[in-house]
């Protein structure tokens, strides 16, 4: 019973007052063994795999239908591999599959790690803005990103796989689906996430370390893009499963 919670057994809605991604491009082995067998990884000319590290700010998340009082808010990390599904009615699936979760409050821990599988911790998280800047750190997490919010033409980042903001915004995230894979009964759990007036905005990264990045030692990993979407109504539908071969 505990763990047909996780399989996310209602819909979610909430209000993104700001989603940030910033989406990294790896050469697609290094990617490989951080996904399950029944994904493919989403790639770019066949050589450009990636993984991105999304920063929402929720307002008023809640079980969809619930009224706004019983929502709540949090600031909530996710970093998340770009993958592909064949369902089985045969169609191509582009979504993430996600890697670690961090939020910052101890509410959305608990309540995320009994309905979801992704793995929630709290840490904490300091948003300081300047004149031209801002910094999003945390010292348990230890990252830090600082952003240039100054007006003016935006470049791609320095070594991006990309040509263009057009090409760049195919991986600029979040997708479609989102899926979970049970090994043991061979069953992929499909989230679907519906979202109305999704502009991502590119977006200048100054400067940034992700302690959890490091740890998966990928070489090389370079930014590829990074984007900025703002005031979105976004819910995710009741989870759906199905077997795999």
């Amino acid at each position: 019973m505990l763990s047909s919670l996780k399989n996310h057994p209602f819909a979610v809605e909430a209000f993104f007052e700001s989603s940030l991604v910033l989406t990294f491009a790896v050469p697609k082995e290094e990617l490989q063994n951080l996904i399950p067998e029944c994904l493919q990884l989403d790639t770019f000319h066949d050589q450009w795999a990636f993984i991105a590290v999304a920063m929402v700010q929720t307002k008023d998340l809640r079980p969809k239908g619930f009224p706004k009082f019983m929502g709540n808010d949090f600031f909530l990390i996710g970093y998340r591999v770009f993958v592909r599904y064949t369902n089985n009615a045969g169609k191509n699936l582009r979504g993430l599959y996600i890697l670690k979760s961090e939020t910052d409050k101890k509410k959305m821990e608990v309540m995320g790690n009994l309905f979801t599988h992704y793995n929630y911790t709290t840490t904490d998280i300091k948003q300081i803005e300047q004149a031209h800047t801002k910094e999003i750190t945390s010292i348990h997490s230890n990252f830090k990103i600082t952003i240039d919010q100054s007006e003016g033409e935006i470049a791609l980042p320095k070594h991006s796989p990309f040509a263009d903001w057009k090409e760049a915004r195919r991986f600029a995230g979040p997708l479609p689906f989102t899926f979970t894979y049970n090994k043991e009964t061979k069953e992929v759990l499909i989230i679907e996430g519906v979202r109305q007036n999704w502009t991502p905005n590119p977006i200048q990264i100054v400067d940034y370390n992700f302690e959890f990045l490091n740890t998966l030692k990928l070489e090389p990993l370079v930014l590829a893009n990074a984007f900025i979407i703002k005031n979105i109504p976004y819910y995710w539908k009741k989870g759906k499963i199905e077997s795999w071969k």
